[in-house]
Protein backbone atom coordinates (compact mmCIF):
# COMPACT_ATOMS: atom_id res chain seq x y z
CA UNK A 1 0.00 0.00 0.00
CA UNK A 2 1.85 3.13 -0.87
CA UNK A 3 -0.39 5.49 0.41
CA UNK A 4 0.73 3.96 4.15
CA UNK A 5 4.42 4.32 5.36
CA UNK A 6 6.07 2.67 8.13
CA UNK A 7 7.83 5.12 10.44
CA UNK A 8 10.48 3.57 12.83
CA UNK A 9 11.45 4.47 16.11
CA UNK A 10 14.63 4.31 16.71
CA UNK A 11 16.26 7.43 18.32
CA UNK A 12 16.01 6.04 22.04
CA UNK A 13 19.27 5.86 24.28
CA UNK A 14 19.51 2.59 25.39
CA UNK A 15 19.83 3.77 29.01
CA UNK A 16 19.46 0.27 30.47
CA UNK A 17 21.33 -1.38 28.25
CA UNK A 18 24.50 -0.71 29.95
CA UNK A 19 26.44 0.90 27.62
CA UNK A 20 25.43 -1.65 25.27
CA UNK A 21 23.26 -0.31 22.33
CA UNK A 22 20.10 -2.67 21.97
CA UNK A 23 19.77 -1.79 18.89
CA UNK A 24 23.26 -2.78 17.48
CA UNK A 25 23.01 -6.32 18.84
CA UNK A 26 22.89 -9.08 16.61
CA UNK A 27 20.56 -11.71 15.81
CA UNK A 28 22.02 -14.13 13.46
CA UNK A 29 24.44 -11.81 12.42
CA UNK A 30 22.70 -8.54 11.40
CA UNK A 31 22.46 -5.77 13.40
CA UNK A 32 18.53 -5.45 15.40
CA UNK A 33 17.39 -2.02 13.84
CA UNK A 34 19.10 -3.23 9.92
CA UNK A 35 16.83 -6.52 10.91
CA UNK A 36 13.83 -4.24 11.47
CA UNK A 37 13.92 -2.09 8.89
CA UNK A 38 14.80 -4.67 6.05
CA UNK A 39 11.43 -5.94 7.60
CA UNK A 40 9.66 -2.91 7.42
CA UNK A 41 10.83 -2.73 3.51
CA UNK A 42 9.73 -5.76 2.72
CA UNK A 43 6.52 -4.11 2.59
CA UNK A 44 6.76 -2.00 -0.52
CA UNK A 45 5.71 0.63 1.75
CA UNK A 46 8.40 4.02 2.63
CA UNK A 47 9.90 3.88 5.22
CA UNK A 48 11.51 6.52 7.69
CA UNK A 49 13.61 5.56 10.69
CA UNK A 50 13.87 8.47 13.04
CA UNK A 51 17.72 8.39 14.66
CA UNK A 52 19.52 10.29 16.53
CA UNK A 53 21.59 13.13 15.67
CA UNK A 54 24.19 12.45 13.34
CA UNK A 55 27.28 11.04 13.78
CA UNK A 56 25.89 7.59 15.44
CA UNK A 57 26.71 4.11 14.83
CA UNK A 58 22.89 3.88 14.53
CA UNK A 59 23.01 5.31 10.83
CA UNK A 60 26.00 2.87 9.56
CA UNK A 61 23.34 0.26 10.59
CA UNK A 62 21.37 0.93 7.62
CA UNK A 63 24.09 2.04 5.09
CA UNK A 64 22.57 0.94 1.27
CA UNK A 65 18.61 0.71 2.63
CA UNK A 66 16.69 2.88 1.08
CA UNK A 67 14.87 4.93 3.42
CA UNK A 68 14.41 8.06 4.71
CA UNK A 69 16.30 8.66 7.64
CA UNK A 70 15.08 11.52 9.82
CA UNK A 71 17.28 13.03 12.52
CA UNK A 72 15.77 13.79 15.87
CA UNK A 73 17.83 16.55 17.04
CA UNK A 74 15.74 16.64 20.84
CA UNK A 75 15.47 13.30 20.67
CA UNK A 76 16.59 13.35 24.57
CA UNK A 77 12.82 14.64 25.15
CA UNK A 78 11.45 10.86 24.30
CA UNK A 79 9.38 9.30 22.49
CA UNK A 80 7.50 11.81 21.59
CA UNK A 81 10.16 14.00 19.62
CA UNK A 82 10.47 10.94 17.10
CA UNK A 83 7.26 10.99 16.49
CA UNK A 84 6.76 14.69 15.54
CA UNK A 85 10.24 14.46 13.57
CA UNK A 86 8.70 11.83 11.54
CA UNK A 87 5.47 12.74 11.03
CA UNK A 88 6.55 16.28 9.73
CA UNK A 89 8.61 13.36 6.88
CA UNK A 90 6.37 11.96 5.41
CA UNK A 91 5.19 12.48 1.82
CA UNK A 92 1.98 14.45 1.18
CA UNK A 93 0.21 11.16 -0.05
CA UNK A 94 0.20 9.66 3.02
CA UNK A 95 -3.29 8.26 4.35
CA UNK A 96 -1.97 6.42 7.42
CA UNK A 97 1.26 5.62 9.29
CA UNK A 98 2.37 2.52 10.60
CA UNK A 99 4.55 3.21 14.08
CA UNK A 100 7.10 0.64 14.40
CA UNK A 101 9.24 0.38 17.86
CA UNK A 102 12.94 -0.78 16.86
CA UNK A 103 13.45 -3.42 19.59
CA UNK A 104 10.95 -5.50 18.96
CA UNK A 105 12.93 -8.65 17.79
CA UNK A 106 10.50 -11.51 17.77
CA UNK A 107 7.83 -9.03 15.00
CA UNK A 108 8.28 -10.86 11.29
CA UNK A 109 7.77 -9.55 8.11
CA UNK A 110 4.20 -11.65 8.17
CA UNK A 111 3.12 -9.93 11.48
CA UNK A 112 3.63 -6.21 9.73
CA UNK A 113 2.12 -7.77 6.73
CA UNK A 114 -1.11 -8.94 9.07
CA UNK A 115 -1.04 -5.74 10.71
CA UNK A 116 -0.88 -3.87 7.29
CA UNK A 117 -3.72 -5.77 5.23
CA UNK A 118 -6.14 -4.53 7.85
CA UNK A 119 -5.96 -1.45 7.33
CA UNK A 120 -8.51 -0.23 5.44
CA UNK A 121 -8.94 3.98 4.77
CA UNK A 122 -12.38 3.32 3.81
CA UNK A 123 -13.88 2.59 6.66
CA UNK A 124 -14.50 5.07 9.94
CA UNK A 125 -11.71 3.30 11.94
CA UNK A 126 -8.70 5.17 12.90
CA UNK A 127 -6.69 3.09 14.54
CA UNK A 128 -5.03 -0.42 13.70
CA UNK A 129 -3.48 -2.04 16.79
CA UNK A 130 -1.47 -5.46 16.88
CA UNK A 131 -2.45 -7.52 20.00
CA UNK A 132 -1.22 -10.95 21.33
CA UNK A 133 -2.43 -13.90 20.39
CA UNK A 134 -4.30 -13.77 24.09
CA UNK A 135 -5.34 -10.47 22.79
CA UNK A 136 -2.88 -7.86 25.11
CA UNK A 137 -2.13 -4.50 23.58
CA UNK A 138 1.17 -4.54 21.37
CA UNK A 139 3.08 -3.05 18.31
CA UNK A 140 2.92 -1.90 15.20
CA UNK A 141 0.06 0.44 15.59
CA UNK A 142 -1.45 2.45 12.71
CA UNK A 143 -2.73 5.95 12.29
CA UNK A 144 -4.68 7.33 9.76
CA UNK A 145 -3.40 10.94 8.55
CA UNK A 146 -6.81 12.32 10.70
CA UNK A 147 -4.64 12.08 14.05
CA UNK A 148 -1.61 13.53 12.48
CA UNK A 149 -2.18 16.65 14.11
CA UNK A 150 -3.30 14.83 17.87
CA UNK A 151 0.12 13.04 17.28
CA UNK A 152 2.31 16.27 16.57
CA UNK A 153 0.86 17.47 19.45
CA UNK A 154 2.26 14.96 21.71
CA UNK A 155 5.69 15.68 24.27
CA UNK A 156 7.91 13.90 26.47
CA UNK A 157 8.21 10.10 26.60
CA UNK A 158 4.40 8.54 26.77
CA UNK A 159 4.26 7.85 23.10
CA UNK A 160 0.82 7.89 21.48
CA UNK A 161 -1.03 6.04 24.54
CA UNK A 162 -2.91 9.19 24.62
CA UNK A 163 -3.93 9.44 21.46
CA UNK A 164 -4.87 5.93 21.41
CA UNK A 165 -6.75 6.17 24.53
CA UNK A 166 -9.10 9.08 22.83
CA UNK A 167 -9.75 6.93 20.31
CA UNK A 168 -10.20 3.22 21.56
CA UNK A 169 -13.44 2.87 20.13
CA UNK A 170 -12.60 3.18 16.98
CA UNK A 171 -10.02 0.95 16.82
CA UNK A 172 -9.32 -2.83 15.70
CA UNK A 173 -7.22 -5.04 17.21
CA UNK A 174 -4.97 -7.04 15.20
CA UNK A 175 -3.83 -10.78 16.80
CA UNK A 176 -0.15 -11.45 16.03
CA UNK A 177 1.08 -15.13 16.91
CA UNK A 178 2.40 -15.26 20.67
CA UNK A 179 3.95 -12.66 22.10
CA UNK A 180 5.53 -11.55 18.99
CA UNK A 181 3.12 -7.48 19.50
CA UNK A 182 4.96 -7.36 23.37
CA UNK A 183 8.28 -8.66 23.33
CA UNK A 184 11.09 -5.71 23.60
CA UNK A 185 14.65 -6.25 25.33
CA UNK A 186 15.78 -3.00 26.87
CA UNK A 187 18.49 -4.60 29.00
CA UNK A 188 21.50 -7.30 29.07
CA UNK A 189 19.48 -9.51 30.76
CA UNK A 190 16.45 -9.97 28.66
CA UNK A 191 18.72 -10.38 25.66
CA UNK A 192 20.37 -13.16 27.46
CA UNK A 193 17.10 -14.80 27.90
CA UNK A 194 15.63 -14.16 24.97
CA UNK A 195 18.72 -15.49 22.91
CA UNK A 196 18.97 -18.63 25.13
CA UNK A 197 15.17 -19.15 23.83
CA UNK A 198 16.35 -18.94 20.58
CA UNK A 199 18.93 -22.20 21.10
CA UNK A 200 17.88 -25.10 20.10
CA UNK A 201 17.41 -27.71 22.51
Amino acid sequence: MSDVAVLILAAGASRRMQGRDKLLEEIDGTPLLRRQTLRALGLGCEVLVALPSAPHPRYDALAGLDVVVVPVADAAEGMNASLRAGLAALPAQTKAVMLLLADMPDLTQDDLQTVLQAVDVKTDTLIWRATTSGGAMGHPVVFRASLFDDLKSLSGDSGASDVVKTYAKRTQLVALPANHARTDLDTPEAWENWRAARRPT
